[in-house]
């Protein structure tokens, strides 16, 4: 991938967190965190909804289909090191019941929020 084409996957994946923390606004989420960084990974948006501590890893793609094939199994447990590390790090989230769920972006701005779209270890 060259220089211009990884600056438009980029900006295009931005995008698409933002509509997806939006989203996750409107239903009643609390974002704590966006792009987080830990020795693990980056967690592309964490909230919080009640007693959960959502996770959610966005993918976009052209459609949605291709978007959900995304998610790769490859993926999953680095996410989740990720979260636990994040939780354990903050003491006041350290009760909540970890979720981790998937919001899928196609072009055409159609977007598609997966609760519990894999579970942890």
């Amino acid at each position: 991938m060259n220089k211009s084409s990884r600056k438009q996957a980029e900006t295009k994946g931005r995008r698409a967190e933002n509509m997806a923390a939006w989203l996750l606004r409107l239903k009643g989420y609390k974002i704590l965190d966006m792009r987080h960084k830990t020795p693990h990974g980056e967690i592309d948006l964490i909230a919080k909804k009640g007693n959960v501590l959502a996770i959610i890893e966005v993918k976009r793609r052209p459609s949605l289909d291709q978007a959900i094939e995304a998610l790769h199994s490859a993926n999953l447990s680095r996410i989740e090191e990720a979260a636990y590390y994040y939780q354990a790090k903050r003491k006041n989230l350290a009760d909540l019941t970890i979720r981790f769920d998937a919001v899928y972006v196609a072009d055409g701005l159609r977007v598609k929020h997966v609760k519990d779209a894999w579970r942890g270890y």
